[in-house]
C-alpha cells in the first residue's frame, strides 16, 4: 500500500526498539483497513525521552505506544492522564489532542481482560485471583479484575516488601503473600495469572505448583515467548482451561490504533498468525 504525503502517523518509543512486535501488528491492521498511515519505530534513549516526546506534535504525530524502558517515566512526562493510569503508575499509550497536548493513558488493563474474556468465556470474578509478580504488569492486571469487581488478589512476589508497596498504593482488593507460600494461595481461586518473566525464553524456569489450584481455575500467562509456556502447559495437562499471552498484546493495541487513526481494529487469527510470524512463510 502507497503512502501519501498527508499520512497519519503514529509510532512505538522504546530502548532498544527492534526486537518490538508493535509495527507488525498496526502494520497490519493499516493495511488490512486501507489506511492512508503509518506506524514507526522510535529508538529513544532514557535521557532522551522528554525531548522526543514534546516533539511529536511539531512532527504530526497523532501518538505514540510507550514500551520499555519508558513507561513508568512517560507518566511524569504526558499533560493529561486518567486516575486509572495513575493507579497503574505507567503510561504505554500516548495521543495527541488537538491542543498538541499528550494524553496519556494505560491500556494493558484493558488488554488483558479482553484477551481473559475471548479465551475463558465462562469465568466469572467470584471468588478470589491470584497474580503473580508485582511489576508494571501486575498492577494493570489488577486494575482490570478491580474493574470487574474481583474481591481478592492475592499477589505473590519473589520479594514479599514489593508486594506489601503495591498493595498499599494499588488498594482495593489485594493482599500480598509470601513467595514460598505460593502453591497454598492457589487455594480456591478462579484464576492465577503470571505476571512475571520467569518461564519466558531466556529467563529462568516458573516453578509454580498446582497441587491446590482447582480444576475449574482458567490459568493464564503474559509471557507469550514460547506461546505455550511450562505453565500453561502444566495447567492444561491437569484439565484447566488456558490463556496464553499474545492476545494481552494484540487487545491492548486497539485503543490507540483507534484513536489515531480513526477505525476500529480487530483481533483475529489472521493478525495472530501474522504476527507470529507464520503467515505465508514470513
Amino acid at each position: 500500500m502507497t503512502i501519501s504525503g498527508a499520512a497519519t502517523l503514529a509510532g512505538v518509543i522504546g530502548w532498544p526498539i527492534a526486537h518490538s512486535l508493535s509495527p507488525r501488528l498496526q502494520g497490519f491492521w493499516l493495511k488490512e483497513l486501507g489506511i492512508d498511515g503509518a506506524y514507526v519505530p522510535l529508538a529513544v534513549k532514557p535521557e532522551d525521552l522528554s525531548r522526543a516526546l514534546w516533539a511529536l506534535p511539531s512532527l504530526g504525530f497523532k501518538g505514540v505506544n510507550i514500551t520499555l524502558p519508558h513507561k513508568e517515566q512517560a507518566l511524569a512526562l504526558v499533560d493529561k492522564v486518567d486516575s486509572s493510569t495513575k493507579r497503574i503508575g505507567a503510561v504505554n499509550t500516548i495521543v495527541i489532542d488537538q491542543k498538541g497536548k499528550l494524553v496519556g493513558s494505560n491500556t494493558d488493563a484493558f488488554g488483558f481482560m479482553e484477551n481473559l474474556q475471548a479465551g475463558a468465556r465462562q469465568w466469572r470474578p467470584v471468588r478470589p485471583v491470584l497474580v503473580l509478580g508485582a511489576g508494571g504488569a501486575a498492577r494493570a492486571v489488577c486494575a482490570g479484575l478491580m474493574g470487574v469487581g474481583v474481591r481478592e488478589i492475592r499477589v505473590c512476589n519473589r520479594t514479599r516488601l514489593r508486594a506489601q508497596t503495591m498493595a498499599q498504593e494499588v488498594g482495593g482488593a489485594i493482599i500480598s503473600v509470601d513467595w514460598d507460600d505460593r502453591a497454598q494461595a492457589a487455594e480456591g481461586v478462579s484464576l492465577l495469572v503470571n505476571t512475571t518473566n520467569l518461564g519466558m525464553q531466556g529467563e529462568p524456569p516458573l516453578n509454580m505448583p498446582l497441587t491446590k489450584l482447582p480444576r475449574f481455575a482458567v490459568v493464564t500467562d503474559i509471557v507469550y515467548t514460547p506461546l505455550m509456556t511450562r505453565l500453561l502447559q502444566s495447567a492444561q495437562e491437569r484439565g484447566n482451561i488456558v490463556v496464553d499471552g499474545l492476545g494481552m498484546l494484540l487487545h491492548q493495541a486497539r485503543p490507540g490504533f483507534t484513536a489515531w487513526f480513526g477505525r476500529e481494529p480487530a483481533v483475529t487469527a489472521a493478525l495472530r498468525a501474522h504476527v507470529l510470524g507464520s503467515e505465508c512463510g514470513s
